[in-house]
């Protein structure tokens, strides 16, 4: 399963100064008090079960860099610390040497930002210049060929500062996620669908993305052996089923088996130690089992695993990436570019089988199941959409943003997606490496999918309708 727990180290830092303590420019007094109100800030903030801060009172006595050698001492810490993320704290103009080196050292994604400075006394003495900092160390980090984040010079209580730094954390899941990503593949391609291809071993040797297959022999045995032994917990599925759908025309040993398909996913992706899932879905499933695993993929998305239909290996790399950008706290769902509306030429028909969280649905209606699919439009809202993509070699994050819209009632799961220059996209789709399925989550990410590329070498983010 996908981890959202992050560590992030703090390196509060200032400027070196040796002799006897200033008390004007780069005063160390007004650094430390900085250096505590930050820290302190941080840790009554935002630390929580997901997100733990590794410090460094234990350096010396003020708890912070200023010497380039500690920078050595840190990297050594954080590492037996498991850090995922460091966040360069500039108390005053900061040391750009230390703060570079360290940042090398670790080579995880770095936030780099400072308080704004307020103070000039009457007779002009100012004690931080925090912000000359900021531009001096951020080149020491781009000559050490280090991606960074920058998050612009605010107050620390800034919304700025906030949303600045939820973006970094959600960057921080993404990367941490990216490099050890293990797909569960069930099934083989679907025969007509060349669209999905993929090269398994690109993505390895590229990314260190491992593909686990799984096949359809393996995949019967264990849906018959759930079937057989874990009626009960069926039971409890198809409950929900039918609170949520009307099922009045379904058999009772077929809703058994759509059923299934909820704890099958379950125990394939913790047997394998996957991640995520890109199924077989809508031809050997259903000629195996007699039933389709598309109301499962549905629920399963209500309970964070995440399974994309028609095996497509991109495509559930991009939703890992979208649920990663949420930190888990969002359902993912798998909207296809199907149609554009009747009636409004911004208007597109994101739709697929199933792949929508039960949660997402729009209203109350319980509507009854479309040969196997849940039947609803999803809720009105703001949404990311991306995808990523492979070709000839090359490999492409394409991401933006769109706000849903109404339109006409159809089966299975959909929304009406409005965008600004629906045909420009059009064209995109068509003559660039994309296609047609996309992964789609509730919220505003495309600056967070921008920036995740800066930390990956051979991902090039390109923006949805640029």
């Amino acid at each position: 399963m996908l981890n959202y727990k992050l560590k992030i180290g703090l390196i509060p830092e200032r400027r070196f100064l040796p002799g006897p303590r200033r008390t004007g420019i780069f005063s160390q007094d007004v650094a430390f008090q900085n250096k505590e109100k930050c820290v302190k800030f941080l840790k009554e903030n935002f630390a929580d079960a997901d997100l733990e801060f590794v410090d460094l009172e234990w350096l010396n006595k003020e708890g912070m860099l200023e010497q380039t050698q500690d920078a050595f001492r840190i990297a050594e810490r954080f590492r037996q610390e498991n850090v995922d993320a460091i966040f360069l704290i500039h108390c005053n103009f900061g040391s750009e040497e230390a703060a570079g080196k360290i940042a090398q050292l670790m080579g995880v994604p770095t936030l780099l930002w400072g308080p704004r400075d307020r103070v000039i006394d009457a007779d002009g003495t100012r004690y931080t210049d925090t912000q000359c900092g900021l531009f001096s160390i951020s080149k020491q980090l781009k000559r050490y060929n280090v991606p960074f984040t920058f998050l612009p010079n605010c107050d620390l209580e800034a919304p700025a500062f906030r949303e600045g730094f939820e973006k970094f954390l959600s960057v921080a899941t993404m990367v941490k996620n990216f490099g050890r990503l293990r797909i569960l593949q069930i099934g083989s391609r679907v025969k007509p669908f060349k669209c999905v291809m993929a090269n398994e071993l690109e993505l390895t040797e590229n990314f260190g993305i491992d593909v686990v297959p799984m096949n359809m022999t393996a995949a019967k045995a264990k849906l018959e052996e759930i079937l057989a032994k874990k009626k009960r917990l069926l039971a409890k599925h198809v409950t929900f089923i039918k609170k949520h759908y009307d099922v009045s025309d379904i058999e009772p040993e077929t809703l058994d088996k759509m059923a299934a398909f909820i704890e099958f996913y379950k125990d394939a992706l913790e047997e394998n130690g996957c991640d995520v899932v890109a199924t077989e879905c809508w031809t050997v499933m259903n000629q195996t089992i007699g039933a389709m695993p598309c109301l499962a993929m549905s629920i399963l998305a209500d309970m964070g695993v995440i399974v994309i239909c028609e095996t497509d290996i991109h495509g559930a790399i991009t939703s890992a990436l979208l649920a990663c950008a949420a930190r888990g706290k969002k359902p993912t769902f798998f909207g296809e570019f199907t149609m554009r509306h009747p009636t409004n030429d911004r208007a597109e028909l994101l739709w697929h089988c199933g792949v929508f969280a039960t949660s997402l649905k729009k209203g109350k209606e319980k509507r009854k199941l479309a040969v196997f699919k849940p039947s609803f439009c999803v809720k009105d809202g703001h949404y990311t959409i991306a995808r990523f993509q492979a070709e000839k070699g090359k490999y492409y994050l394409l991401g933006g943003e769109f706000d849903s819209t109404e339109g006409p009632d159809t089966f299975g799961t959909w929304v009406w997606a409005e965008f600004n220059d629906l045909e420009k996209l059009e064209r995109k789709l068509v003559e660039g490496p994309y296609i047609h399925h996309m992964s789609e989550v509730e919220g505003s990410y495309a600056d967070v999918l921008r920036e995740f590329a800066k930390y990956v070498p051979g991902v090039v983010f390109d923006p949805l309708e640029s």
